[in-house]
C-alpha cells in the first residue's frame, strides 16, 4: 500500500506542543496546512494554537485515552510526535525520590502510554511513523541528571522493541536524541554554565537551531526503510 507522506492527509500529534521544541514543531506544521493536533499539561495555551490542543496528563492512561475518544473520527495515517519531557536536576543522593519517579513517568511513562494507545489505530491502518526524543544528557553523564537521563535511555530500548513488534505493518518507530537548541530546557540553565556548553560544540560553538529537528523528522517520515533507529542530532557534542 502506497502512503502519501506529509501531503495534508496525514494526521500529525504532537505531545507537549505549547512550548519548546513541541511548540516550535507545531507552529512548523501548521504553517505547512498540516492537520496537527496537540497536547499540553500545565502550560497554558491562547490564540489560534488553542482549537487544536487538548489538556492531557500522558501518565494518566485513562486521560490519553479519553484524549484519543475525542479526536477517533480525524485519526488516518498517524504521525506520532513525542516531545512532551520534564527535568530535574538533582545529586542522586540528595534527590527528592517522589520527584524523580515523577520525571520517569512523563519521559517515559507517558511516552509508552501515547504509542500504547495510538499503535491500536496505526495497526489497523496499516501505517504510522512514531517519533521519540531522546537527549545527549543521557550519552554523556551530566551530574544532577539521573531521573532524566535514566528516562530518556529507557527510550532507546522501548523504541527499539516496538519497532520490530509493528515493522510488517508499516509503522516505524525512531528515536531522536537531541543535543542542546535555542529552545526549550536550555532556557532553564544559567548563563555561565550555557556558555561552557556552547565552547564544547563541534559545530560553531553554538546551540542548535530547531528547524534541524523539523527537518530530521521530515526524513523520518518519508523514509520507510528506517525504523529501530536512534539518531543523534547534537552538534557533535559527544
Amino acid at each position: 500500500m502506497e502512503h502519501l507522506l506529509l501531503n495534508g492527509h496525514n494526521m500529525i500529534i504532537i505531545t507537549g506542543a505549547s512550548k519548546g521544541i513541541g511548540k516550535f514543531l507545531f507552529d512548523k506544521f501548521s504553517e505547512q496546512g498540516k492537520e496537527v493536533i496537540g497536547t499540553f499539561n500545565s502550560t497554558k495555551v491562547a490564540g489560534n494554537s488553542a482549537n487544536s490542543m487538548y489538556q492531557v496528563d500522558i501518565t494518566n492512561y485513562l486521560q490519553v485515552n479519553d484524549f484519543f475518544l475525542k479526536i477517533n473520527d480525524r485519526l488516518n495515517e498517524i504521525i506520532l510526535i513525542n516531545s512532551a519531557g520534564a527535568n530535574y536536576s538533582a545529586f542522586a543522593h540528595k534527590a527528592d525520590i517522589d520527584i524523580w519517579k515523577k520525571i520517569v513517568d512523563i519521559n517515559l511513562v507517558g511516552t509508552f502510554n501515547m504509542i500504547h494507545h495510538v499503535l491500536q489505530s496505526m495497526r489497523v491502518q496499516n501505517y504510522g511513523r512514531i517519533i521519540n526524543f531522546s537527549s545527549v544528557v543521557a550519552q554523556m553523564g551530566v551530574p544532577g541528571t539521573s531521573a532524566y537521563a535514566a528516562s530518556k535511555a529507557g527510550l532507546w530500548g522501548m523504541s527499539k522493541a516496538i519497532a520490530i513488534e509493528n515493522a510488517s505493518k508499516e509503522i516505524t518507530i525512531n528515536t531522536l536524541n537531541l543535543g542542546y537548541f535555542n529552545t526549550g530546557m536550555i532556557n532553564e540553565i544559567p548563563l555561565e554554565i550555557k556558555e561552557t556548553i556552547k565552547a564544547k560544540i563541534p559545530v560553531g560553538n553554538q546551540f542548535g537551531d530547531p528547524e534541524n529537528i523539523f527537518e530530521a523528522i521530515n526524513f523520518i517520515i518519508k523514509t520507510p526503510y528506517l525504523t529501530g533507529a536512534s539518531i543523534d542530532i547534537n552538534g557533535g557534542i559527544i
